[in-house]
């Protein structure tokens, strides 16, 4: 299980990354940027919920033994 969320996490890091070449500064809300900012918020709050799944799965392993 912990390689998923490894590898997920990983496909999330190279998503945000390409999307942050789409990313027009000077209209940040419009169009394809828009959609850009979008995936990488989508992208960040994955990051953050594979990270507390970690956590989650470390706690309940010291705590069963």
């Amino acid at each position: 299980m912990k390689l998923f969320i490894y590898t997920v996490i990983f496909l999330a890091l190279v998503i945000i990354g390409y999307s942050t070449t789409v990313l027009n500064f000077d209209a940040l809300l419009k169009g394809d940027s828009g959609t850009a900012v979008l995936v990488i918020v989508g992208g960040l709050c994955l990051i953050i919920l594979m990270g507390i799944l970690l956590t989650s799965r470390s706690i309940a392993e010291k705590h069963n033994s």
